[in-house]
């Protein structure tokens, strides 16, 4: 009697379809969760095998299933739900959704061979008489599916700092070393799509000048040297650990925040906590918001639980490394382990009895490109199909969280000391209205306490978020700046790199160059970054002051990352410039002074959390001082001393903070008291939105109002042009999300037949630009 299944596509159009599973092939063969090849057309496709024994649709003459391509179950009915409850929250397919989470070579046609690696090919296999005897191989090991991308890639990094010494008719190798300078690591398959056949000559003139190198990594692992201390726990701790522990044997879905000032010793409760989670024979995933905080994760857990197995997982890993951690962890299902990654981890193939997100407020933990989620909310969907725990420890937790808490919605445990007594930084505000900058960018004061700390052989953390040399380049014949072609954005001056970027869409011109506008060829660069404040300092400080820099530009190059904070960590720099990628997770004992270039950056965003970034990205930055034995001083210069955020900032008072905030967005309808959607929609620049906006708008408020929904806009985005497409956009408030996903499901068939148009909808927006 034929026996049928549904088998979800990997590929468009990423449907649930109906199969025979063919007759000459054993059932055992078949198991829900695992890939199998079905015909799709005149191809073959890859799927997964959702259901054995499904009734057939009535006029439907199915097709047979091709072959295995696993001989286990790879997804169990808990990950295939989780799959599910997200593609219903993003309104998505389910096959969309798992096609983007998985490795690229997954989701591709295998190859199969046989043990002395001859190919096997799909027509051999199509063949009827045959198929038996195949069958017969199958089950006996004789040959098996090799995935496509289980072969590394060939990675490749700039070796050498631009400016590079070239010939001048080389521009082929300078396209190479500028793309390489841009994009960071990239691997052969992405410079073939962007070079194409004219790619393996000045490539290979490149690594023989010794310009470019292949590598294997873009981060190494770090070595087992950590510089947590395996210690016994101090009262605060041992009360938080006993208490999550109870959580998590409590045998239902639990959710805590582990709210602790900078330096309270968060990350030994985690350790602890991960421990008593693997005696339970219970996964545990400890993830961080990034890449460098999760090497630094990775080393603690392997010096403190020596003894476990710990695996790192994180996007920037070989794609064949990536692909062979997401199999092995299918096949492992009855060995705990830990996983220290990013966000990305949340979507391996294991049952995890515990989650941590360590300074969970961080914005890195969303992802709003492509496929949209926020990691607290996928973290808490995977708990909740284990009955496991999640804890979010910050010491300036997300106003949402804090508010859950506090409503005892979820747990509370709070380390209010640092560990070892040490106290808090004294932090002050220098107002540069009174006191402007006289040295480059410091009030004279500033500069003083930078060099009283140097003199004292201590180190100096200084914050400005914004890279690069200069971000306007005005141009003093037609008084304009030089914009992004694409982009209605200024060109970003990079000067050692000798370019002008677009920090959205990536292009990229040459510098010097001649105004676009009228040709002429003086600038004045206005404005100053990272690149620009570290020339100033290695000119203005005493002369053997070594100055390092830590921004996307200087870590683009393989391992540059952990070289730069292992140095200063060494105390081999005096002075650390950078972004807010040093204002969170490092341990640095020697800085005794944290400088903020600009503390009213990114507080009059149009962002409702703006206020709530900026305090959280200034405590973190002014919890690195002051860790080691010596007090620590933070100076914030501002032009606006009287905004309200810095009196809490000054006494570290978050809850001070949180009281303020929450009042606000209580009066303004904003979450947590509302549930909020962006809508953008975006057209090509050449084409009118006059008629496409007013019909837009009329619809979504009818609907809007029919389902009880308020709705803002349409609206120009704040970035009206970008990557050649102008920008608008909406907001929805509701009391709940179906109401919104309702709505948003009937726009989005509203503009089905506008092939020009793209809609795009992020659920609770952390970017609002």
């Amino acid at each position: 009697m034929d026996e049928f299944c549904s088998v979800l596509l990997l590929s468009a159009p990423f449907s649930v379809l109906t199969y025979r599973l063919p007759p000459a092939l054993p059932v055992e063969f078949w198991h829900v969760g695992a890939r199998v090849l079905v015909p799709l057309g005149r191809n073959l496709r890859v799927g997964v095998l959702l259901e054995v024994g499904v009734p057939l649709p009535e006029g439907l003459i199915p097709k047979d299933v091709f072959w295995p391509i696993d001989r286990t179950c790879l997804f169990d009915a808990q990950y295939l739900d989780f799959i599910r409850d997200l593609s219903v929250r993003q309104m998505e397919r389910p096959g969309r959704i798992l096609s983007r989470v998985l490795p690229a070579g997954m989701r591709e046609l295998p190859d199969f061979r046989t043990r002395t690696g001859r190919r096997i090919e799909m027509r051999e296999m199509s063949d009827p008489v045959r198929r038996v005897e195949f069958g017969t191989w199958w089950r006996n090991g004789e040959f098996a599916a090799v995935l496509p991308g289980s072969k590394k890639a060939r990675l490749f990094s700039l070796s050498v700092e631009p400016p590079w010494q070239l010939r001048p008719g080389a521009t082929a190798q300078l396209e190479i070393l500028r793309y390489l300078d841009v994009h960071g690591v990239s691997s052969s398959k992405a410079l073939h799509i962007r070079f194409g056949k004219g790619l393996a000559q000045p490539l290979a003139a490149l690594l023989r000048k010794g310009l470019v190198r292949e590598v294997e990594f873009r981060f190494r692992e770090e070595v087992n040297d950590s510089d947590v201390a395996v210690t016994s726990l101090n009262d605060d701790q041992r009360r938080a650990v006993d208490r999550f522990t109870a959580l998590l044997t409590s045998g239902q879905p639990e959710a805590a925040l582990l709210f602790g000032v900078t330096g309270s010793g968060k990350t030994a409760v985690y350790l602890e906590l991960a421990a008593r989670c693997l005696s339970l024979d219970l996964h545990v995933l400890l993830l961080a918001p990034e890449v460098a905080i999760a090497l630094k994760l990775h080393a603690d857990v392997r010096r403190a639980l020596p003894w476990a197995d710990v695996r790192l997982y994180h996007g920037y890993l070989n794609p064949a490394e990536r692909q062979r951690i997401f199999m092995d962890l299918a096949a492992e299902q009855d060995h705990p382990c830990i996983v220290v990654g990013t966000r990305s981890s949340l979507f391996l193939p294991l049952k995890p009895g515990l989650v941590i997100l360590d300074e969970e407020h961080d914005a890195s933990f969303k992802q709003d490109e492509g496929l949209i989620y926020q990691a607290r909310e996928l973290a808490y969907g995977r708990v909740a199909r284990t009955n496991g725990l999640l804890v979010m420890g910050s010491a300036t937790p997300d106003i949402k969280v804090f508010h859950a808490a506090t409503n005892r919605d979820i747990a509370l445990e709070c380390l209010e000391t640092r560990v070892g007594g040490g106290r808090l930084p004294e932090v002050s505000f220098v107002d540069l209205r009174l006191n402007p900058p006289e040295h480059g960018p410091f009030a004279t004061l500033v500069r003083d306490a930078i060099l009283d700390t140097i003199h004292a052989g201590d180190q100096v953390i200084i914050l400005h978020n914004r890279r690069g040399y200069a971000p306007v380049l005005y141009c003093e014949t037609c008084a304009e700046p030089i914009g992004c072609p694409d982009c209605r954005v200024s060109l970003t001056l990079h000067k050692r790199r000798e370019i002008l970027l677009c920090h959205y869409c990536g292009h990229v011109v040459a510098f010097p160059l001649s105004c676009p506008q009228c040709r002429g060829t003086q600038f004045i660069p206005l404005g100053a970054g990272t690149e620009r404040l570290e020339e100033f300092l290695r000119q203005d400080l005493p002369e053997k002051t070594r100055v390092l820099r830590l921004d996307r530009d200087t870590v683009q190059r393989a391992g540059t990352l952990q070289d730069t904070l292992a140095a200063f960590a060494r105390q081999d720099g005096q002075v650390l410039v950078g972004t807010q990628m040093l204002s969170k997770g490092h341990h640095f004992p020697g800085v005794t002074l944290v400088v903020v270039v600009d503390g009213d950056l990114g507080l009059n965003l149009p962002d409702y959390r703006a206020t709530e970034r900026s305090f959280q990205m200034l405590v973190q930055v002014a919890g690195r001082a002051g860790r080691g034995d010596k007090p620590g001083r933070v100076l914030i210069q501002t032009r606006n001393p009287g905004h309200y955020c810095w009196q809490f900032i000054r006494d570290n008072d978050y809850t001070g903070f949180f009281a303020r905030e929450i009042e606000l967005r209580r009066s303004m309808a904003y979450p947590p008291f509302v549930k909020l959607a962006l809508v953008r929609i975006s057209l090509p620049v050449e084409q009118s939105e006059v008629e496409l906006l007013a019909a837009f708008g009329d619809r979504i408020r009818a609907l809007g109002a029919a389902a009880g929904l308020r709705v803002l806009g349409p609206a120009p985005a704040p970035l009206t042009i970008l990557r050649g497409r102008k920008r608008f956009q909406c907001l929805l408030k509701a009391d709940n999300w179906p109401a919104i996903r309702g709505v948003c499901a009937e726009m989005r068939a509203s503009l089905a037949g506008e092939k020009h148009v793209r809609m795009s909808v992020d659920l609770d927006p952390v970017d609002m630009l």
